[in-house]
């Protein structure tokens, strides 16, 4: 079993069929973006780009952690740099909680349970009696968690 960091392939799939909103959605007639959760996982979970939703098997346990994860916030709305377009999400912490978690998964909970991007941390991460934070990468289109270019 391995977490492989990737873009989920059903999500490039997803965005070319109008799926996912990240921000306001025009297009579906709708005024809120979607609502996106970082679930988190073991070491034995098996998660890569084939991944296509928000699965139990292998999450992660603890206290503070709840099944599903946590919302996500949007902190960069899509926008775009030269021929980049990417978003960024606000670092998600999980307070006062003893975790221990090898990846994450990124998911639409608005739509199905969309799996969106799986993040491996390269090593077990635990908090203990504290925060769990995951620290996204820089807002702009070289570094930013999601980027399409």
């Amino acid at each position: 079993m391995a977490i492989n960091q990737a873009m989920a392939t059903s999500f490039k799939v997803d965005i070319l069929n109008g799926v996912h909103a990240f921000g306001t959605s025009v297009t579906r007639g709708s005024t809120t973006a979607d609502t996106f959760k970082m679930a988190l996982y073991t070491s034995s979970a098996s998660l890569g780009a084939a991944t296509t939703a928000y699965t139990t098997a292998n999450e992660a346990t603890g206290t503070g952690y709840s099944a599903g994860g946590q919302d996500l916030t949007v902190s960069t709305a899509p926008t775009s740099t030269s021929t980049t377009a990417w978003l960024d999400f606000a670092d998600e912490t999980w307070a006062s909680s003893s975790i221990t978690a090898r990846g994450a998964l990124i998911y639409n909970d608005t739509q199905s349970d969309k799996a969106v991007a799986v993040l491996d941390f390269g090593a077990d991460k635990t908090s203990t009696s504290g925060d769990f934070t995951v620290i996204f990468p820089a807002a702009d289109s070289s570094n930013a968690i999601i980027r399409i270019a």
